[in-house]
C-alpha cells in the first residue's frame, strides 16, 4: 500500500509539472520534480549563476528561440514562469526550488520574487519560503469570467454528475496539457486531488484525447514535436504511433475513453464541446472507479448524458460568442 501511494504521489507531481507551456519556459524534463530536501543542487540545474548572474542565460530557461524577437519581453516571461512554478502539490517553495523548476538562476529568481511580493502576487512565509498571494486569484477569475462558457459550465456539470452519480470535469488544451476549468465531484470519488486550474498531460486523459483528435494536422504535428511521453501506468500511451491510433478512434466515434492511463483504478469517457460553427471549445468527461464501472458500462450509461451536457455547453458558448461579437 505504501509503495502504491508513493507511486501515486510521483505520478501526480510529474503530471502537474507547470512549465511545459506555450512559452517553453522551464526545464520540461520527464521527471521535473523537487528533491525531498527542497533544494535543487547546482549540478541539477541548467546553467549556473556564474554564467548569468542577471538571469539572462536564455539557453538555461528555454527562451533562446525568442532572442531575435524584439517584441518578446524575456523578463516578463521569466516572471510568469516564477508564478507558474507554484502548484497544488508545491504551494510553498524556496528560491532554490523555483530556480530548479524554471531553469532561472537563483539571483534572478530572488529579484523576481521581491518584485512579485511588493506587488502582492507572492508572499514570503518565513524569510526563505514563498507562496502565491491572494492577488493571483484575480488573474484566474478574469480568464474564467471571459471564457465562452463562464460560470454556466459548473451548473451543467453539477447536473451531469447528479445524473450519472460520478465526478465530471471540463478542460481545455493548453500546450501539451489540459487545464481544468470546472469540476463536479461526488462523495465516493477516489480520484487524485484535481481542482480548477489543475493540469494533466493531454495524451493520458480522455478529455485530452478528444481535444487532440480535433486539432488540425499541423497543430498535431507541433504537439507531437513538443510532448514528452511518460508511462504513468502500464496502459499509458507512450508513443506517437499509439497516440495517432487512439486519436483516429476518437474522431471516428466522437468520444474517447482513457482506461487507467493516468492512474490504476480510474477510467473516464469524454466528448468534445462544439459551438454551432463546429469549433471545439472544450471537452468534458465522466470519471469512475474501474472496479465498479466497465468500459462497456461507460459507453452505455454515460455517453448519452455526456453528449447532452456537451450540447448544452456548446449552445451556451455560441450564445455568448454572438452576444460579444
Amino acid at each position: 500500500m505504501q509503495s502504491a501511494c508513493s507511486a501515486r504521489r510521483m505520478v501526480l507531481m510529474c503530471a502537474r509539472r507547470t512549465l511545459h507551456r506555450h512559452t517553453g519556459v522551464g526545464r520540461g524534463g520527464a521527471m521535473d520534480k523537487i528533491q525531498a530536501s527542497g533544494d535543487g543542487s547546482a549540478s541539477a540545474r541548467t546553467g549556473s549563476e556564474s554564467q548569468a548572474g542577471n538571469g539572462e542565460d536564455e539557453a538555461a530557461d528555454g527562451l533562446a528561440r525568442y532572442k531575435d524577437d524584439r517584441d518578446f519581453v524575456t523578463a516578463l516571461a521569466r516572471g510568469l514562469a516564477v508564478i507558474q512554478a507554484f502548484t497544488n502539490q508545491c504551494r510553498q517553495l524556496t528560491i532554490s526550488q523555483i530556480s530548479y523548476r524554471t531553469g532561472i538562476t537563483r539571483a534572478a529568481v530572488r529579484r523576481y520574487l521581491h518584485t512579485l511580493t511588493e506587488l502582492g502576487y507572492v508572499r514570503c512565509q518565513d524569510g526563505s519560503r514563498f507562496s502565491l498571494g491572494p492577488k493571483t486569484v484575480s488573474l484566474g477569475n478574469a480568464y474564467l469570467s471571459g471564457s465562452p462558457l463562464g460560470g454556466y459550465a459548473q451548473a451543467v456539470l453539477d447536473d451531469l454528475s447528479e445524473t450519472v452519480g460520478e465526478a465530471c470535469s471540463m478542460a481545455v488544451l493548453d500546450g501539451t496539457e489540459i487545464v481544468y476549468l470546472a469540476r463536479a465531484t461526488t462523495s465516493r470519488i477516489m480520484s487524485p486531488s484535481l481542482n480548477v486550474g489543475s493540469r494533466l498531460p493531454a495524451y493520458a486523459t480522455s478529455i485530452g484525447l478528444v481535444l487532440l483528435a480535433n486539432l488540425a494536422e499541423e497543430e498535431l504535428e507541433s504537439y507531437l514535436a513538443r510532448v514528452n511521453f511518460l508511462p504513468f501506468t502500464a496502459n499509458t500511451i507512450v508513443t506517437a504511433e499509439a497516440l495517432r491510433a487512439a486519436l483516429a478512434d476518437a474522431r471516428r466515434d466522437g468520444y474517447a475513453i482513457a482506461n487507467q492511463q493516468m492512474e490504476v483504478g480510474l477510467r473516464s469517457i469524454a466528448v468534445p464541446v462544439c459551438d454551432k460553427a463546429g469549433n471545439v471549445v472544450s471537452g468534458i468527461n465522466v470519471l469512475a472507479n474501474s472496479a465498479r464501472i466497465s468500459v462497456a458500462q461507460m459507453r452505455s450509461q454515460f455517453l448519452a448524458p455526456l453528449r447532452l451536457a456537451a450540447q448544452k455547453l456548446g449552445e451556451k458558448a455560441s450564445e455568448r460568442a454572438a452576444a460579444s461579437g
